[in-house]
């Protein structure tokens, strides 16, 4: 049996050389496009989310429909607390207005969980930083 890192080589290794098959070759500047389809959505905005989220569990992941929901989290320094996240990518470019983030959260009451208002100022700095690495992604595969 494989070990499961060697197995996600192996799975991407294997994704990696069947997305080359028949295709030509593209031009050397288009290396890192903004435009990115091969899974539905943006790669850049796909891989920053999966990255920014990589502390939650995840509970469902669309890469074609650009859907990622988180179960719920517990932040151990505060248990009286959970989230539960949803990023939603809604282009094919790598743009600000392209990513979306939804949070719920709740608190604990005499052992029950009670909704709570979350900020607008927590989604707008997930999508700043979903953003940030996407575009950091991006320049990485320019210049690498």
């Amino acid at each position: 049996m494989l070990r499961p890192s060697r197995l996600a080589v192996g799975l991407f290794a294997a994704l990696a050389l069947s997305a080359c098959g028949g295709k030509a070759a593209r031009p050397e500047g288009d290396l890192a496009a903004s435009k990115v389809t091969t899974i539905g959505v943006n790669s850049y905005l796909w891989r920053a989310s999966l990255d920014t989220l990589s502390f939650m569990p995840l509970l469902q992941t669309d890469s074609n429909g650009g859907v990622i929901v988180t179960d719920w989290y517990v932040n151990p320094q505060v248990p009286t607390e959970r989230m539960k996240v949803t990023v939603s990518i809604l282009d094919q470019d790598l743009r600000a207005d392209a990513v979306r983030v939804a949070a719920l959260r709740e608190i604990s009451r005499g052992g029950q969980w009670i909704a709570a208002p979350v900020e607008a100022a927590t989604t707008q700095k997930l999508e700043d930083i979903i953003l940030t690495r996407a575009r950091d992604l991006r320049r990485g595969a320019i210049t690498g």
